[in-house]
């Protein structure tokens, strides 16, 4: 499986909300995005880039207490967050929202990192001593490879 990596840094929320939109742009039904970083380190904030590339009116927030919210735009968002899950073994029906007619967003993906395609982008966020954003974007496969060589070029 071919994988490519491409770091990014973003001096502000605005910044990362903006990669996230431009983003948005070129996924399709069925993209799965993952993401993973510290508390606070703004995977919500991404998220809410997505959504707004997404076409998606209503106030995206984190899903930490309800696991998965589902947003209504240009395609469907399900944004599903998983810092809850560590060690939990049991179906939670999450296979029914990725790879379907939306796009997946997973905070916290490394907690059910076993659910998982292996294609996808993943996200790493680190937070900088500056406050700026490192985020490391990994596209595993030919299609998201297509999507980060696209992401790049604008």
């Amino acid at each position: 499986m071919k994988v490519k990596t491409v770091k990014v840094i973003s001096k502000t929320a605005l910044e990362t909300k903006k990669l996230a939109e431009r983003l948005a742009g070129f996924l399709f039904a069925g993209s799965l995005i993952t993401l993973t970083g510290q508390l606070g380190a703004g995977k919500t904030t991404f998220t809410q880039g997505l959504g707004k590339g997404l076409n998606i009116e209503k106030n995206i927030t984190s899903p930490t207490f309800t696991l998965l919210k589902i947003y209504q735009g240009d395609l469907p968002l399900y944004h599903i967050d998983a810092y809850r899950l560590e060690g939990l073994s049991q179906d939670l029906g999450f296979e029914d929202y990725i790879e379907s007619d939306g796009v997946c967003v997973i905070e916290w993906s490394q907690f059910i990192s076993d659910l998982l395609p292996e294609d996808r982008i993943n996200i790493e966020i680190n937070i900088l001593e500056d406050d700026n954003r490192e985020l490391l974007i990994t596209a595993s496969g030919e299609k998201y490879e297509r999507i980060l060589d696209k992401l790049c070029i604008q």
